[in-house]
């Protein structure tokens, strides 16, 4: 990471979620910024950037308030073959970064490829409003199920019809109600199982992904 303020900061935090090495060549920090090099959650290696600084690297992201200094660090990256994200300079980037909404393992991702960062953001915020934490509930869910289902033995047909009749169910009206017990007598009808709301609520923690 070149560059040491906000925007630095939020890319760095989002890295950070996805378990990234982050070195990190500025002569500024934010407090946030400051307070991560001295948890060693990232690590400052200098305050220039020099022809040096790339080595070892594998993504590079230019995100200084100098245009100039950004596409001097898109060349050196470009010329070792490194990914390069010059912040709000798509013409010096080799890969853009989308918009992210998450909900647990659901992921939604929004780009503009580069031309209106603005409308990725807006379009995200929009689509945060139809899609809740219901969604992360979905997928842990599923994950279970899947391998019960898949482990009774039916035929390609029934299995397909199983996923397709839970997933086109009110299950996750249901749990954007936090309606557990709905779930459960959703999950019985479909499955012929026997699932009570404990052991739904056991099944997502949902402490954990709220």
């Amino acid at each position: 990471m070149v560059g040491g303020g906000v925007v630095a900061q939020r890319k760095i935090e989002t890295l950070l979620e996805y378990g990234a090495a982050i070195h990190m060549i500025s002569r500024e920090l934010t407090t946030a910024l400051r307070k991560y090099v001295e948890d060693g959650k990232i690590k400052h290696l200098a305050r220039e950037f020099t022809e040096d600084s790339l080595k070892g690297a594998f993504l590079v992201i230019a995100a200084t308030d100098d245009p100039i200094l950004n596409h001097h660090v898109s060349e050196d990256a470009k010329r070792r073959g490194l990914l390069i994200n010059a912040v709000d300079q798509p013409s010096d980037c080799n890969f853009i970064v989308p918009s992210i909404l998450r909900r647990g393992d659901f992921l939604i991702s929004v780009s503009t490829s580069g031309k209106s960062p603005a409308l990725s953001k807006k379009v995200r915020e929009e689509l945060e409003k139809g899609f809740g934490s219901e969604y992360g509930y979905f997928l842990i869910l599923m994950g279970h199920l899947r391998k019960e289902i898949l482990g009774k033995g039916l035929s390609g047909d029934e299995n397909r019809r199983i996923f397709h009749e839970l997933v086109h169910s009110i299950i996750l009206d249901a749990m954007g109600r936090r309606d557990w017990s709905e779930v459960a007598i959703i999950i019985n009808k479909i499955l012929q199982t026997h699932f009570s709301q404990e052991d739904i609520i056991n099944l997502l923690d949902v402490p954990s992904i709220e």
